[in-house]
């Protein structure tokens, strides 16, 4: 094929102009350099040339007004984009706005002046007594977790100075106490915070003997079965914050769910063994929210605190959780619930009953030596199971970096 090399633009477009299908091909000289086979044409005039550098050169002109074109539509393709933009400012702007002023009409008046009235004056309101936008509010007051603000942090009687002081009579039942004149009974709300607050009585009637109640020995598990009943016990309380007054059948089910030993007739047989399964269902999907792992290191916390207390708070607080149990098989009349579930729930409150009372028992006859030595065991395998859990956050923690590496390795 025969090649043509035309210097000039004006040859190159006679040639193209003479014949259509000619077979030769036309290379142009560029027009700026004059050196180099021309590859581009300039998108305003039309000149031919080889490079960058012959474009800026070739017209500056040309290339100035191209330019301003180019950053002209630039412009008007970004304007469009800054607008949306601001009037999306706007929007959230107003969204905002909008948003704290309901928040503030909330904070006035979540609820009608009638129900104000109405907890004011004492009276119990329920969900079916709101309203519709009253009921949209409640719910994202309490998806927000507004309304665990409002209340006030329980402090545990066990917790208490005061609790370190308990005196019962030599059997078992509780001393005279002094009435307290200071806190009048007139005020719904100051009395409902010192039966939460205060520590709970003793038995009212003197504790029969372990030889009363069975002639057999009693089993030398019955202090692994305590350390179950304590964290069950604490752990009702700590999850009604204190008030487990409001609904006693939902705290007696709690508290049922939580102990094996009262729940399910459990016989663990060691304290490892009745600690690792109460953590487990505290851990659960179910009892998850009340905060997990740390959350039931804490209820251990509390078990050595009211084992380090001696006898007597221990006879209280078993007291305090026989008198919740009670209270819910009193309520379980009132609930909505077919005949074969109501007795099964009544059995199993009333085997919870007897055996809190039997154990109830069998701590008040134990030396005052037998608390402290359980209290240091349950701290021993509190810290064991903290080192687990350290361990095992450890590992996962490996075998993640671990297969970061690998992926690396095979990256690399």
């Amino acid at each position: 094929m025969e090649r043509d090399v035309l210097v000039s633009e004006d040859a190159a477009a006679a040639a193209s102009a003479a014949s259509s299908s000619s077979f030769a091909e036309t290379r142009v000289i560029c027009r700026v350099c004059q050196k180099q086979f021309a590859q581009y044409t300039c998108p305003r005039c039309n000149s031919r040339y080889c490079s960058l550098t012959c474009y800026k050169g070739h017209s500056n002109q040309c290339t100035e007004l191209f330019m301003r074109e180019n950053v002209t539509e630039e412009l008007k393709q970004i304007q469009p984009e800054d607008e949306s933009k601001r009037q999306m400012l706007d929007i959230l702007k107003r969204f905002h706005l909008e948003d704290e002023m309901e928040s503030d009409g909330e904070d006035e008046s979540m609820f009608s002046e009638e129900l104000i009235q109405k907890v004011i004056s004492g009276d119990g309101i329920n969900l079916e007594d709101l309203s519709d936008d009253e009921m949209k509010r409640f719910r994202q007051a309490l998806a927000s977790g507004e309304l665990s603000k409002m209340i006030q942090p329980w402090t545990p009687w066990w917790k208490n100075p005061a609790a370190k002081s308990i005196s019962l009579s030599h059997d078992g039942s509780q001393l005279i106490r002094k009435v307290s004149t200071d806190v009048t009974i007139s005020d719904p709300t100051t009395a409902s915070e010192s039966i939460i607050s205060e520590i709970p009585k003793g038995p009212e009637s003197p504790l029969p003997s372990l030889k009363q109640l069975t002639r057999a020995e009693p089993s030398p598990l019955l202090t692994v079965h305590l350390v179950d009943i304590l964290y069950s016990y604490c752990f009702t309380l700590r999850f009604y914050n204190g008030d487990w007054h409001s609904d006693p059948f939902g705290a007696s089910t709690v508290a049922l769910s939580m102990s094996k030993v009262m729940g399910e007739d459990a016989k663990p047989e060691t304290v490892s063994e009745s600690l690792t399964t109460c953590i487990e269902e505290t851990c659960s999907p179910v009892y998850r929210h009340t905060g997990g792992f740390r959350f039931a290191i804490g209820l251990v916390d509390d078990i050595v605190t009211i084992l380090s207390l001696g006898g007597n708070a221990l006879v209280c607080a078993l007291c305090d959780f026989r008198r919740l149990i009670q209270a819910g098989e009193g309520m379980l009349k009132e609930e909505k619930v077919g005949k074969t579930e109501r007795a099964q729930s009544s059995q199993k409150l009333r085997a919870a009953d007897r055996k809190l009372f039997f154990i109830t028992c069998w701590a008040h006859e134990q030396p005052v030596d037998t608390w402290p030595s359980l209290a240091h065991l349950v701290e021993v395998q509190k810290a064991s199971l903290e080192e687990l859990d350290n361990r095992s956050g450890l590992r996962k923690a490996g075998r993640k970096d671990n297969r970061q590496s690998k992926v690396l390795i095979e990256e690399v």
